[in-house]
């Protein structure tokens, strides 16, 4: 496991804002009041949806507010590597993954794309508003090479296709997530190669259910 530290460069101070104070405290009613401490993943993440980031204020400000010591809380950040613990891009956080089954079908050139538009991998841009990270499986192999982008999957890419989606959100658009062929979630690219009659799937070839005759019902023991 890499080791995860901390940002050198630390804000002064942290604030939850209304909104995720609300959303905090919601999760927090899920637990009983001597286990408030369990809803310490969801409110990290309810922090980085709120900066972007965590923080080491922000870290002690969720101890304080659950009553768990920092270190507890740190060691749950640094662990689960969802937690960006730096400063990212405010436009987009690429993930291109770079496991096996994409990289045989071409992440390589992903990274490449992404480093001549980007800079080097886990550095933010010069601009603040583009990082992007190699990370492990995303779990979307049949639909590879893939990446995450903030927070969702953009599948069958290109070198090409991924320059457009990067230049789309450099201009402030919302790029479409999903698949790039047009194929919906992980259905074979050209189409089914099985199954592709109707009648094994729909019910119609099944054969009708006889019905059993009617049975004495079952005598109470003596």
């Amino acid at each position: 496991m890499s080791v995860r530290r901390l940002a050198k460069d630390q804000p002064a101070s942290f604030a939850f804002s209304a909104d995720t104070m609300a959303k905090a405290e919601w999760w927090i009613a899920k637990y009983p009041s001597d286990r408030r401490q369990s809803a310490v993943i969801p409110i990290l993440w309810l922090v980085q949806k709120q900066e972007g980031w965590v923080s080491e204020p922000a870290i002690r400000a969720i101890g304080d507010l659950l009553g768990m010591p920092f270190i507890r809380v740190l060691e749950v950040a640094t662990f689960y590597t969802m937690f960006m613990l730096e400063p990212v891009g405010k436009a987009a956080l690429i993930q291109v993954c770079g496991t096996t089954p994409c990289m045989l079908r071409g992440s390589g050139e992903l990274m490449k794309v992404c480093k001549s538009k980007i800079g080097p991998k886990d550095t933010l841009s010069a601009d603040g508003r583009f990082t992007w990270q190699e990370v492990e499986c995303l779990g979307a192999c049949a639909n590879a090479p893939m990446a995450q982008i903030n927070d969702y999957y953009f599948e069958d890419l290109t070198a090409e296709t991924m320059a457009q989606i990067i230049d789309d959100f450099a201009a402030g658009k919302t790029p479409k997530p999903g698949s790039r062929v047009g194929r919906a979630t992980s259905e074979p690219e050209d189409g089914a190669l099985t199954l592709t009659d109707p009648k094994l799937y729909d019910g119609s070839a099944a054969k009708p259910i006889k019905t059993l005759p009617n049975s004495e019902p079952a005598k109470e023991p003596a």
